[in-house]
């Protein structure tokens, strides 16, 4: 789930992981691919960011974070906005 915050290079992004294996997740991480979006709708660049996962995942456990995901403030003029649309994690 996406939510806009007060700053147009900034949203709350909230993931809710689920542990269906037979062991406890002891880490990893998450990827957030953030779109830069044009007023005319053009996607004009996707800037990357890391996180740590909420860990430890017990098995069988779903565990839900939120984290503010931002890109600079120069990339995003007045009139754009960024979608983060892409998600991806890493077990370890």
């Amino acid at each position: 789930m996406r939510v806009a915050t007060d700053h147009r290079w900034c949203e709350d992004v909230t993931l809710t992981f689920h542990n269906s294996g037979g062991t406890a997740v002891r880490s990893g991480t998450v990827t957030f691919g953030t779109h830069i979006i044009g007023a005319l709708g053009i996607d004009w660049a996707t800037i990357e960011s890391t996180e740590q996962l909420p860990v430890p995942i017990a098995p069988g456990a779903r565990e839900q974070k939120t984290w503010t995901v931002c890109v600079d403030a120069w990339r995003v003029p007045l009139g754009m906005h960024i979608e983060t649309r892409d998600v991806s994690v890493e077990w370890h």
